[in-house]
């Protein structure tokens, strides 16, 4: 069986992150698969729902990666307190010798790529190398199971996630791809508009905010957060880049704590968000030292929600100022030996504590899986929910399509992923963005 194939053609792209097409990260040779299951933003409970509810998916997706990448060994890392899940996966991996499961505490960001494979293999990825250039493959337990899908030839057609923060009942869904947002918060009984309250795509701490209520959900989306619009939170994400600047100027009084509790900088990667906040400050770009200290940053905004007493935002500058660099095709220069803080264990910041930190402990409320499916009468589904170009589509308005089929190809020896019709339909609409399908 053709694993690598098989995920090109089902459009498995990284189901927890940026969606980077799973068929190219699968092509190479690696000793050791790693499954994130850490899920370590606030309020989300996607990946432990699917742990307990599909141990068996998760465990044959990562015995499919491991086989692909030639790994002999393959670990499941997840929080110990996600009770249902370590037992459903306890019993999923007994008969398979070759996987164990890492069990850590609930801290942020855990979920953060290079911080798991510290703490599995005591060994630091520099920036600028990829995983398996420490023998490493890591896949968000959501991917292996959209692997496993994909091994039945069942390609990508919905995403699981939760409707939580300021909502009556938090839930945990799948979603056709390309469900109108309004539509989702709908059909779950939320009532509010976008004048009383914002949503926030993703986790509180690294989500997006999304002014657009009828945007779609996409294979990435992993929640959809609504708080009240005056909530701190939302606040901080539309506040301007000239306006932090100011604040930047006039309050900033260079502690150094947001470096100090960086994790990025604990692993010894040298990122440093005082020396921004001090570069623009002054003015003076020279004050931003090395290179590295930008690109090698998470952008996990631990800086601006936790450690800043100021109510500054470093989290986003180092994330703008990252960005420009890389824009301007600026690489970071891999780094050896690296040196890891010795006390790094102390330094993590315990969820509840970030949680409360940032005015979320009131929204902390289970998530149970809905069972009932949604009833989507439109779907618009992006043709670039991926790194790499758009997909090229292979439909025309008018063509009936029917669920699971093929509607958008990858370009022709570009980096890309398939894209599948998610509900049976007409393509009403079609523009260099996405493809409407109404039922």
């Amino acid at each position: 069986m053709d694993i690598v194939k098989l995920a090109e053609q089902a459009g498995v792209v990284g189901a927890g992150g940026a969606g980077f097409p799973t068929h190219v990260k699968l092509n190479c040779k690696a000793e050791l698969v790693i499954a994130n299951g850490a899920e370590c933003e606030p309020l989300l409970r996607v990946d432990q729902t699917l742990m307990q509810t599909q141990p068996h998916r998760v465990v044959e997706g990562l015995l499919a990666a491991m086989e692909t990448v030639g790994a002999g060994h393959g670990v499941i890392a997840t929080k110990a307190h996600y009770h249902g899940a370590v037992d459903a996966l306890k019993e999923a991996v007994a008969s398979h010798p070759q996987i164990g499961l890492h069990l850590m505490k609930s801290f942020y960001p855990a979920g953060d790529e290079k911080t798991l494979i510290q703490d599995i293999t005591g060994r630091t990825l520099p920036s600028g190398r990829l995983p398996a250039d420490l023998g490493c493959v890591v896949l968000n337990v959501g991917t292996l199971i959209n692997l496993s899908h994909g091994m039945e030839r069942r390609p990508v057609m919905d995403k699981t996630l939760t409707v939580g923060g300021a909502v009556e009942h938090p839930v945990t869904l799948d979603v056709p791809v390309g469900t109108p947002i309004q539509t989702v918060l709908r059909q779950v009984g939320f009532t509010g508009d976008s004048n009383s309250h914002a949503l926030i795509m993703g986790g509180p701490c690294m989500g997006a905010l999304e002014e657009n209520w009828e945007a779609p959900v996409t294979k990435t989306t992993g929640g959809i957060l609504v708080f009240p619009a005056s909530h701190l939170l939302v606040a901080r994400r539309r506040a301007m880049l000239q306006s932090q600047l100011k604040l930047a100027k006039a309050v900033c009084c260079q502690c150094s704590l947001c470096t100090q509790l960086c994790p990025r900088n604990a692993l010894g990667l040298g990122v440093s968000p005082h020396k921004i906040m001090r570069a623009m400050a002054c003015e003076d770009a020279s004050l931003l030292g090395d290179v590295n200290s930008l690109l090698a940053c998470c952008s996990c905004n631990l800086c601006t929600d936790y450690a800043c007493n100021f109510g500054l935002t470093p989290g986003a500058m180092m994330t703008e100022y990252k960005n420009r660099l890389l824009k301007g095709g600026v690489k970071p220069v891999p780094e050896e030996n690296i040196l890891p803080d010795e006390g790094m264990a102390l330094k993590r910041v315990p969820t509840r504590r970030l949680m409360a930190r940032m005015g979320l402990s009131e929204y902390d409320r289970p998530a149970p899986l809905l069972e009932k499916s949604l009833e989507v009468g439109r779907v618009r589904i992006p043709l670039r929910m991926h790194i790499g170009k758009p997909s090229w589509p292979v439909v025309t308005p008018g063509d009936l399509v029917v669920r699971g089929q093929l509607i958008a190809a990858i370009p022709q020896g570009e980096l890309g992923a398939a894209v599948h019709a998610s509900i049976e339909g007409t393509v009403s609409k079609m523009t260099r963005s996405y493809i409407e399908i109404k039922a």
